[in-house]
């Protein structure tokens, strides 16, 4: 029953209030007649009826009406703004590896309780690399829950000097049948090749719906001095001269 003027808009909120980890979906309708309760002329009024399934179309070859439906998706996000991130620290020209465990809370398929307790992060050390893929943890005989992980970098320029030194590879993943929270044990790989400090984000997504993010920072410290150069004099006054390589690690 909302009248709009010649040019006017209409603000349309949608509302999502999510009870499960999962997606939700919905359809916004959109509905539009003259106030008057005229139709709007129109001479093809066959050819547009078949080919426009959102206008309706009245006996005398009017429009009565036209519809707009719009999809919408609702996926649910975990809260993530006060998780401690997982530091990964090493030196520069260093490799190091380290277990990092995620807790995915929140009823996901196959859960029969929501806990009280957040998501956390922790860091230990580990083995083994490699980047995305798909997850899948099986409920006992039930259902499998598939998940996909990602590294996300809050800028292009932090993506360019991190994507080729981080490595990450799942390497354990369980589910507890109680309390429906599942566990992530990644091994992240840190091989950096100058001082940095850069944040990141583990984002892991369930094929049904529902985002998981953990903050994750990368500290590369100094590097170990390469060499010590020792210049005698020769004499006041007088030029001493030492000759040393320098290689490239690059083109």
């Amino acid at each position: 029953g909302n009248q709009l003027g010649p040019k006017e808009k209409l603000d349309i909120p949608v509302l999502f209030m999510p009870a499960k980890m999962k997606m939700y979906e919905a359809m916004v309708v959109i509905h539009v007649m003259r106030e008057n309760g005229e139709n709007w002329p129109y001479e093809n009024s066959a050819e547009l009826n078949k080919d426009l399934k959102s206008v309706t179309v009245s006996e005398d070859g009017g429009i009565q009406g036209i519809l707009w439906t719009y999809p919408v998706h609702g996926i649910p996000e975990a809260p993530h703004e006060k998780l401690v991130p997982a530091v990964i620290r090493c030196q520069a020209r260093q490799r190091v590896e380290k277990r990092v465990e995620v807790l995915l809370t929140g009823v996901v398929p196959g859960a029969t309780a929501m806990p009280a307790t957040g998501n956390s992060v922790k860091a230990n050390r580990s083995k083994t690399v490699s980047i995305q893929e798909e997850v899948q943890v099986t409920d006992g005989f039930f259902t499998t829950v598939e998940f996909m992980y990602k590294l996300q970098y809050q800028s292009n320029e932090i993506k360019s000097q991190l994507e080729s030194l981080v490595g990450m590879h799942l390497i354990q993943r369980e589910r507890d049948p109680e309390s429906g929270i599942v566990t992530l044990i990644f091994n992240i790989v840190y091989a950096p090749n100058k001082p940095m400090r850069n944040e990141g984000t583990l984002v892991v997504q369930c094929t049904t719906g529902g985002i998981w993010k953990f903050p994750m920072l990368f500290i590369a410290t100094e590097p170990e001095v390469d060499d010590v150069i020792n210049i005698e004099a020769i004499g006041l006054n007088k030029e001493s001269v030492v000759d040393f390589k320098l290689t490239s690690q690059t083109r």
